[in-house]
C-alpha cells in the first residue's frame, strides 16, 4: 500500500450541494500531478448511458481543470487504465459495476494501477469495490458478476451510505446495523459504515478518516463502536 494515493467516499453528492463539490479541496490535492483523468462509469446509477455519465462527471470535475475521458471510449480498456494518470470510479450499482469490471478483464489491472500510485476516487459503489468483497453494498443484485471479490485495496469491507437507525421511524425492516451483523454471520472482515459527507484518504502507509462525521466499525463478535475524523484505520484487520 505505500505508493497508493486515494479518496474513497460514501457519496459523490451531498445534501444541498452539487455533485462533488464538498470535495473539491481534497480532490484539487489529489489530482495536482496530472492534466488527464479517466471515469469509469460502469456502475450506471439509475440505468443512464455511459456517455451521460461520462458528461455528468466532467461536469463535476470541471474545477480541476483536467480533461476527463470515459473509459468506454477506449479501444483498449487494459490498456487505458495501465497508461491512465488518474482514475475515477462513480457510483451506481455495484453488482453492475463488478460485473463490468469482470467483463472487461480490467479489475487486476485497476488494482495494480491504484497500488503503483495512480490518483485513485471511488464515489459509492466505486467505493465498495476498494474493500475485499462487495457483500455490504446497499444495492440489489441486478445482474451476476463472476465473483464478489473487489479490488481489496482496503483490508476490510465498507458499507457506504451509512444510516443510523432512526428511532422516529415506523419502518419495520431491517437497519444497516443488522444487515452487517447478518453478514458476520458468515463472513470475519471487519465492515466500515461511511456515513454521507465521510471519507476515507489513502496516501502512502496510513488510511484516515475525512469529513465531519464519524464513522461506524463493525468486527465480528463485537459490539460495533464509533471512530473519529481523524482517525487511522491502517491497522484494522
Amino acid at each position: 500500500m505505500k505508493n497508493m494515493n486515494c479518496i474513497i467516499a460514501s457519496t459523490s453528492t451531498i445534501h444541498g450541494s452539487n455533485y462533488l463539490a464538498y470535495l473539491e479541496e481534497a480532490l484539487n490535492e489529489l489530482y495536482k500531478d496530472v492534466s488527464e483523468i479517466i471515469f469509469i462509469p460502469y456502475a450506471r446509477p439509475g440505468g443512464i448511458s455511459h456517455a451521460e455519465y461520462t458528461k455528468k462527471a466532467k461536469k463535476g470535475l470541471a474545477f480541476l481543470g483536467k480533461t476527463v475521458k470515459g473509459l468506454h471510449e477506449f479501444e483498449n480498456p487494459v490498456k487505458a487504465i495501465q497508461e491512465a494518470q488518474a482514475l475515477f470510479t462513480g457510483g451506481g450499482n455495484t453488482f453492475l459495476l463488478v460485473s463490468q469490471l469482470y467483463n472487461q478483464k480490467i479489475l487486476t489491472p485497476l488494482k495494480e494501477a491504484i497500488k503503483g500510485g495512480t490518483p485513485y476516487l471511488g464515489t459509492s459503489a466505486g467505493s465498495n469495490i476498494c474493500g475485499l468483497t462487495m457483500g455490504t453494498t446497499n444495492d440489489m443484485p441486478i445482474v451476476y458478476p463472476p465473483s464478489f471479490k473487489t479490488l481489496g485495496i482496503l483490508e476490510f469491507n465498507l458499507n457506504p451510505h451509512y444510516l443510523d437507525p432512526d428511532p422516529s421511524s415506523t419502518h419495520k425492516g431491517e437497519t444497516r446495523e443488522t444487515r452487517i451483523k447478518e453478514f458476520h454471520h458468515l463472513n470475519s472482515m471487519p465492515v466500515v459504515g461511511l456515513r454521507e459527507g465521510s471519507w476515507l484518504r489513502v496516501h502512502q502507509q496510513d488510511i484516515k478518516l475525512e469529513g465531519g462525521l464519524k464513522a461506524r466499525v463493525f468486527e465480528k463478535d463485537q459490539e460495533p463502536y464509533e471512530v473519529e475524523s481523524g482517525t487511522s484505520f491502517k491497522d484494522l484487520n
